[in-house]
């Protein structure tokens, strides 16, 4: 019986969420219209936080044939006025997947680059057409590109190139894509919609197939800063990640060509050509602190080569084996590679032992991470059980392990850095819940920060009642990193804290007209899909969430309990404006008199003390 032997292939990443876009939410027609919307505006209000622009973002709906049934295909259109993209980079950010400028740990509405080119390889996909890109980052020349993806390669292809004057900045994206704006209509509204509540300082507008244009002005006109980014927490970092700063912190061996040689003698100030080694050595050793490290790499190696410049521009640098104090190099005019013993106690080889394996433990802490200190340093270090000057480049595999779970477990490090992160703030989003729900009741408060896995993070909320609010509350608004959240609510971590809560023990009954807004910011929001639609519940979110929500849910029951003592108040004053005059009456004919008691004080007097007592009870609650 003969075994079929088995094939292994490499895919390319835009070959992989071709066969699997469902996972970035182009599952269907109607939700792959959806999310293409929302990925444009993303990517348009992100631009103009970055550079502190207030957003004007037009978004644009047309079938291509009306008359068609749907799903059918549409021709999707977002404009803004950002700082556009450079012409070099746009096949690159339009045509190829997971490439991006979204990678660094900050706060930022998109994660990976990918769902606009998601978006753009959906369209291709269901309708071969290219998507057209236009950009203008002076206000004076205007790029335009019109692309398609080479989904095997994952590389753009430029169908069409050209430019023209303009009098404006701004970056302008169409694509041609099937969709079912008839059961995509409403969600997407509700985007915009929502989307303007929790971005008071944009300004958008959206042009439906149908004809009807939906216009949310900017009602703030304060731009929160932007974030900025930041180095990573220690708490955030696992093996792999270490490897890599290890790396980066590495110095490379310079590559010793007619370049290099020319650098060394011009830093050392030699105008002599054919210098002896000895002569170069004790030139080197007068300049030293002047010297740059490159050139000081070199000098070290030549130390132990023994090698004038002429002699050194025929060899090339193999390796260097530090634990073996050895110097690998090959010989081109005897082609054959040798090798030379390197001093211990030589200075030189310092110089090379702090090239090649890398910085010791407390500095590359203080170095590559945020908020550690050389104090804290020589206190992990010991916890740790690793020596302060061990080289981060001879540590072992075991060792990166130990490390990293010390890292994970050393609870002396200061909480993250919040800089990264850019909340809406309290007073914005009061405004927004103000503006668009005119409640009879609102109250917002912004948590301080947090973390989860090392990734700095921030809650904001709000809670709002009565007004304009329609029943059956309470109503939910989720939002992270200023992106609504309309699908798959239900095993969101919002809901879950909402739906633990006993509204009752706050005065809450029925199906009250009350709503809840909830905003996350974070470095790295813990999304359950790459269709960024519900948040995991991690327990440090949601005991933040579930601390925010108490706080509201207390001020809600203050209110509720003035807002029914003065409907006794009320239904009090009205029973004694309907008996009293009765009893008036009553009396008068009782005492056989004619002319009736002026009850009328009577009743003024009685309506001013029911005002007052719950007046005076609401400010004992805020008091204490």
């Amino acid at each position: 019986m003969s075994l079929i032997k088995e094939k292994f292939n490499q895919i390319s990443p835009s070959e992989f969420f071709y066969s699997n876009r469902d996972l970035a939410g182009f599952s269907n027609p109607t939700r792959s219209l959806y999310t293409a919307v929302r990925e444009f505006v993303e990517n348009a209000l992100d631009a103009c936080d970055q550079k502190g622009i207030l957003p004007d973002v037009h978004l644009t709906i047309k079938a291509v044939d009306p008359d068609k049934s749907d799903p059918k295909p549409y021709i999707l259109t977002v404009k803004d006025n950002g700082p556009g993209i450079e012409p070099e980079h746009i096949p690159l950010a339009f045509g190829t997947v997971l490439y991006g400028s979204k990678f660094g740990l900050k706060q930022a509405r998109g994660m990976f680059g990918l769902g606009a080119t998601m978006a753009i390889l959906y369209g291709q996909i269901t309708t071969n057409k290219p998507v057209t890109v236009k950009s203008s980052v002076d206000g004076q020349t205007q790029d335009e590109f019109e692309l398609l993806l080479d989904i095997q390669k994952n590389k753009p292809v430029i169908v069409k190139h050209n430019t023209k004057q303009v009098s404006k900045k701004g970056l302008s994206v169409s694509i041609c894509l099937e969709g079912d704006y008839s059961k995509a209509g409403n969600k997407i509204r509700d985007y915009v919609y929502e989307t303007s509540l929790i971005t008071p300082y944009a300004s958008i507008t959206f042009d439906d197939p149908k004809g009807e244009k939906f216009s949310h002005p900017r009602f703030v006109k304060n731009i929160p800063p932007p974030p900025t980014i930041i180095r990573p927490h220690p708490h955030g970092i696992d093996v792999e990640r270490i490897r890599r700063m290890i790396v980066e912190s590495q110095f490379e061996i310079p590559t010793i060509d007619d370049a290099m040689i020319e650098k060394v003698r011009k830093d050392l100030g030699l105008s002599v050509k054919n210098l002896s080694f000895t002569a170069i050595m004790d030139k080197a050793k007068k300049k030293w602190k002047t010297l740059s490290r490159q050139v000081r790499v070199v000098i070290a190696l030549m130390s132990f080569l023994k090698m004038d410049f002429e002699k050194l521009n025929k060899i090339k640098i193999e390796d260097i084996d530090m634990p073996n104090k050895k110097l690998f190099y090959w010989d081109f005019g005897d082609s054959q590679s040798k090798s030379v013993d390197m001093d211990p106690e030589s200075q030189y080889f310092k110089q090379l032992t702090n090239t090649v394996q890398g910085e010791p433990l407390t500095t590359f802490l203080t170095k590559r991470f945020q908020r550690i200190g050389p104090t804290t340093a020589l206190k992990f270090a010991e916890f740790s059980g690793f020596k302060p000057e061990k080289r981060m480049g001879t540590m072992t595999n075991q060792e990166l392990v130990n490390l990293s779970d010390s890292l994970q477990k050393f609870e002396d490090f200061l909480a993250p850095d919040p800089s990264c992160l850019a909340p809406l703030g309290e007073g914005p989003l009061e405004k927004g819940i103000q503006k668009f729900f005119n409640p009879d009741f609102a109250a917002v408060v912004q948590r301080p920060a947090s973390a989860y896995s090392g990734f700095p993070f921030i809650i904001e909320m709000g809670i709002a009642y009565g007004g304009d609010i329609k029943t059956g509350g309470p109503h939910v608004y989720r939002y992270a990193n200023r992106i609504p959240l309309l699908y798959d609510e239900g095993s969101d971590v919002v809901l879950k804290v909402v739906n633990d809560t006993d509204w009752g023990r706050y005065k809450i009954k029925g199906d009250p007209p009350f709503i809840i807004v909830s905003h996350i910011c974070s470095t790295r929001i813990p999304y359950k899909t790459a269709g960024k639609e519900n948040v995991a519940d991690r327990p440090e979110i949601e005991r933040e969430l579930r601390l925010g929500l108490q706080y509201l849910s207390r001020k809600l029951a203050a209110y509720m309990s003035k807002r029914g003592q003065a409907d006794m108040a009320k239904k009090r004053a009205n029973l004694y404006a309907k008996y009293i005059p009765l009893i008036a009456e009553f009396c008068t004919e009782l005492a056989g008199k004619k002319k009736e008691p002026d009850y009328k004080k009577v009743l003024e007097i009685e309506n001013m003390d029911e005002v007052k007592k719950p007046v005076e009870e609401e400010n004992k609650v805020e008091n204490k």
